[in-house]
């Protein structure tokens, strides 16, 4: 029997080590693929950036670099969990009974998807992943969802549902900037939930949990 992803996971790396090494032990069973964000291994490339100007592809591709650290790492604690190196291994994984974790460096070399560009970050990856596995997405992060602004700035109001259209016109929010014109694209929308409860992440993508009393935000790009 093949087991089919039914959807890709993209964890944060701001949930990195306690809360995304958690959470991706609890996706066990799942169904799932997890894409991991580059961290803060990513931040410190972005500060030399600032220091030094590195060419826009150097910054691309050692941030993608980050992130196949972070699931090198995040994988060593899960024992429930696979490293895969292509979409075809991602299946076989699965079928295995495990969790793929998509180290993606080599894939999207292969693949070049994207122009060179910090608006390309680990949600636009995992969106390009769901969309050829034909998937659901969820961005998982340490916030609750998306936010008028900074969740943190007097005034700031939290948005349980946005289409990708109208995202696109916000000038920073906790998805990366090329996300809103990936979900229109492929005519899919996908979830942004908060990964500290991994209760939620859970709920959203199983069918016999329907917990939906919490905050999170649906991207509509359909």
């Amino acid at each position: 029997m093949i087991l089919i992803i039914k959807q890709v996971v993209k964890i944060g790396g701001s949930l990195f080590p306690n809360y995304a090494i958690d959470l991706a032990k609890k996706l066990e069973n799942t169904n799932s693929c997890i894409v991991l964000g580059g961290g803060g291994f990513a931040n410190l490339i972005r500060k030399y950036n600032e220091e030094q100007n590195f060419s826009e592809e150097v910054n691309h591709w050692t941030a993608i670099d980050c992130m196949d650290i972070m699931s090198k790492l995040v994988n060593d604690k899960v024992d429930s969990a696979k490293l895969s190196y292509s979409i075809d291994e991602i299946n076989k994984i699965s079928d295995e009974g495990f969790t793929p974790i998509f180290i993606v460096s080599e894939f999207l070399r292969q693949e070049d998807p994207f122009e060179c560009s910090w608006d390309v970050t680990s949600d636009s990856i995992a969106a390009y992943v769901a969309h050829l596995l034909n998937a659901n997405l969820l961005i998982v992060t340490n916030v609750n969802g998306i936010y008028t602004q900074e969740p943190k700035e007097s005034g700031s109001t939290f948005i349980s549902k946005i289409d990708a259209t109208t995202l696109l016109t916000f000038p920073e929010t906790s998805v990366d900037v090329m996300l809103p014109s990936l979900l229109l694209k492929f005519g899919t929308n996908c979830y942004v939930v908060n990964g500290k409860y991994p209760e939620r992440v859970l709920s959203l993508i199983d069918d016999s949990i329907n917990d939906y009393n919490f905050d999170y935000t649906q991207i509509t790009g359909d």
